[in-house]
């Protein structure tokens, strides 16, 4: 039979089918949070032992068994199962089990909203790091590719409907500065949350001198959450700012999905998937299936999903309640879906293959229209006439240039001065600046 940490001896009998509603998915959702959990455990532990409750000997014990539990979840031989009622009364129940009364002492100061709180921020602080890291991956192929074919002519767009000449340059150094805007956003989320709960308990403190600056510091956070009832109203409002700003990056990526599905049809023809990220069909043998495109193109849809469903439970009022205990699975399920689909964009832009003169032949003499009506307008011909004019002009033009045409776009950013290095200045300066809030969090 299951064992609960909260039943008393002789208590009113549990109902086996109200226990599971109430459990839910969390043993198997805290398998995501154990290893934080245990962490956090550990530095409690510390904090109790600098406080008298533990003595020196109680507190090297407990640390130990909960050193040897994480190398025992990581290596699979213990396992998070229905044995229980979720990951913070199993590591209550092995400290006990192995330790006895020293284990029973685990617990005192804190609450399970305490664990929760401390695990989920430890894992928020995780998983926004490699969002920041995978931002900058990302950045750094779309960069690499635009310097790389920076003067490669291609069509530009406005309404799904060819406009002006462009650049690959052009195209791919927008993804580069939006994606570095994306690692911009996860870093100040991660400044954000960079703070410790543990040592709030419930949500209004105990009658313990908690050291809980020393085990903040411990865990690597960057600065404490003072207030004990903020610490549970804060919950749900982080998780839905990592979900954000999971969000962003997963848009970007949904727009250059969406661009790689139009470019790469025969229809248009400008660009080939590296093979590794085709499928092909059951049914007809010339496919090869821009799958790996499309799927990534609808995962925004799950973190945004998220990100919604949290926002709909916390129509709360302060303090902890039990409803706070559904932010979890979404949470893990938003994050999960976006890094799994962010890690495999690098591969995908680096391999890349471009179908130069085809884009070329898609750049027809209209589209230098704005060009003959700017020119006009440069030699001192009043805009709106040089716009009404520019048509006629353009049977003028035997066989219009867009190389020249980009080479004369020179206003700053645009194809002719794309200032690159300004983008990749600033890329390495977010990066530097990851670095740093990575080392201080260690």
């Amino acid at each position: 039979m299951k064992k609960y940490v909260w039943q008393a001896e002789g208590g009113a009998p549990v109902d086996d089918a109200i226990m599971e509603f109430l459990a839910g998915e969390d043993v198997v959702l805290d398998r995501e949070l154990f290893p934080f959990d245990i962490r956090a455990t550990a530095a409690h532990v510390s904090g109790l032992h600098r406080i008298g409750v533990l003595d020196e000997s109680e507190s090297d014990r407990l640390v130990q068994l909960l050193e040897e539990l994480a190398e025992a979840f990581d290596s699979g031989r213990f396992v998070l199962d229905d044995r229980y009622e979720d990951g913070h009364s199993a590591i209550e129940m092995f400290l006990t089990e192995k330790a006895g009364e020293i284990g029973a002492k685990v617990h005192t100061g804190r609450s399970r909203n305490d664990q929760v709180a401390v695990a989920t921020r430890l894992y928020l602080k995780h998983q926004l790091g490699r969002l920041v890291r995978v931002n900058g991956r990302i950045a750094a192929s779309c960069l690499a590719k635009a310097e790389r074919h920076a003067a490669v002519p291609m069509p530009g767009y406005t309404h799904l409907q060819r406009a002006v000449p462009s650049s690959v340059g052009l195209w791919m150094a927008g993804f580069a500065e939006a994606f570095t805007d994306d690692l911009m956003l996860a870093l100040n989320v991660l400044d954000l949350v960079d703070c410790s709960p543990l040592g709030t308990a419930a949500g209004y403190g105990v009658n313990l001198p908690l050291d809980r600056d020393g085990v903040a510091s411990e865990l690597g956070f960057g600065r404490l959450q003072v207030n004990p009832m903020y610490a549970q109203n804060s919950r749900g409002k982080y998780e839905i700012l990592a979900l954000q700003a999971a969000l962003h990056a997963m848009q970007d990526l949904r727009r250059l999905a969406w661009d790689l599905s139009l470019f790469t049809t025969a229809e248009f023809d400008f660009l080939v998937l590296p093979r590794e990220y085709t499928t092909g069909s059951s049914i007809m043998p010339n496919k090869a299936n821009p799958d790996v495109v499309e799927l990534l193109r609808a995962r925004a849809a799950t973190t945004a999903a998220a990100a919604d469903e949290i926002q709909a439970l916390l129509s709360l009022p302060s303090g902890y309640q039990r409803d706070l205990q559904l932010t979890k699975p979404p949470l893990i399920r938003g994050l999960g879906a976006a890094l799994q689909a962010l890690a495999i964009v690098p591969g995908l832009v680096d391999g890349l293959g471009f179908n130069e003169e085809r884009m070329r032949q898609a750049i027809s003499a209209d589209m230098f229209a704005t060009d003959v009506a700017l020119e006009r307008a440069a030699r001192g011909v009043p805009f709106r006439t040089a716009y009404a004019d520019a048509k006629i002009e353009l049977q003028d033009l035997a066989e219009p240039d867009p190389a020249a045409s980009l080479a004369q776009r020179v206003s700053p950013g645009a194809c002719g001065d794309l200032l690159l290095d300004r983008i990749r200045l600033r890329l390495q300066q977010e990066l530097e600046r990851a670095e740093q809030a990575t080392e201080k969090s260690t």
